[in-house]
C-alpha cells in the first residue's frame, strides 16, 4: 500500500536538511528508473505482477519526487534539473505547440501503418497502411467523447513522453531479435522548435499501451481476438 504525498512528507522531508533531502530526491529517481527498466523489459508480466503494481508504484513516486523537489526549494536549496529532465520539461514547455503527430508502426511483411494527427486549431487524423487512406475518428476514453486540440494535448501530457528515450531497442536487455515490430513517432511544431523523435525495435516505452490508445489501437483487444 502506497501513503499519501502528505503522510511521505511528514516521514521523509519534514524536518529534514537540504542534504538529506537531496539524498532523498536522488533516491526516488533512482527509484522511477528501476520502475520503467522493469516495465519495459521484454519479460516484464510473464511473473504475475505484485500489487502495487509497478505503475501505481511509480505514479507515487512521481509525486514523491514533486513534494521532495519543493521541500528542498523552501529548505533553501536551489534545484538543478539533470540533462534527461531538462529535455522532459523542454518537451512538457513546447506541447501547445505541436502541430502535427506522425507514428507509425508494423514490420516488413505485414506492412506499417501510418497514423496521422493534425493539430491546428481543430484536429484532424487519419490512418494510412500501403497507399489506402482513411479517416480517423479518436475517443476520449475519460468522457467518451471525441477530442479536440486541447483534450489531445492535456492525454498526452499525462503520458510523460518528453521522459522517453529516444530509441528503445531489446540489446539493452540482452535480447536480439529479428523482424518483429518497429515504430516511429515524430513531433512537429509551429513555434520554430525542432522536430522531436523517437523510436524503437521490438521495445518499447513503459506506459506505450496507453500512448497507443490514444490513436485508437487496442493491442489488449486485438490479442483477446485471436
Amino acid at each position: 500500500m502506497m501513503i499519501s504525498p502528505e503522510g511521505y512528507y511528514e516521514e521523509y522531508l519534514k524536518g529534514k536538511t537540504e542534504e538529506q533531502i537531496l539524498t532523498v530526491i536522488r533516491g526516488l529517481k533512482q527509484e522511477i528508473g528501476r520502475l520503467k527498466n522493469t516495465m519495459e523489459s521484454p519479460d516484464y508480466g510473464i511473473v504475475p505482477i505484485v500489487h502495487p503494481s509497478e505503475e501505481t508504484r511509480l505514479h507515487w513516486t512521481r509525486e514523491y519526487l514533486e513534494g521532495a523537489k519543493q521541500a528542498y526549494t523552501e529548505a533553501g536549496g536551489t534545484y538543478t534539473l539533470s540533462k534527461s529532465e531538462e529535455k522532459a520539461a523542454d518537451f512538457d514547455a513546447n506541447m501547445g505547440a505541436i502541430c502535427k503527430i506522425n507514428f507509425s508502426i508494423g514490420g516488413f511483411f505485414g506492412g506499417y501503418r501510418s497514423y496521422v494527427i493534425e493539430l491546428s486549431d481543430e484536429l484532424k487524423a487519419y490512418t494510412k497502411l500501403w497507399e489506402d487512406k482513411e479517416p480517423l475518428f479518436l475517443l476520449d476514453d475519460a468522457n467518451k467523447k471525441p477530442f479536440t486540440k486541447d483534450t489531445f494535448i492535456a492525454a498526452l501530457k499525462e503520458l510523460h513522453i518528453g521522459e522517453w528515450r529516444r530509441q528503445y531497442s531489446t540489446k539493452r536487455f540482452g535480447y536480439m531479435v529479428c523482424d518483429g515490430t518497429q515504430w516511429e513517432l515524430e513531433f512537429e511544431y509551429n513555434n520554430g522548435h525542432k522536430s522531436v523523435r523517437f523510436d524503437g525495435d521490438n521495445s518499447y516505452p513503459y506506459n506505450f499501451d496507453k500512448f497507443q490508445m490514444l490513436f485508437g489501437i487496442d493491442d489488449t483487444e486485438e490479442g483477446e481476438d485471436e
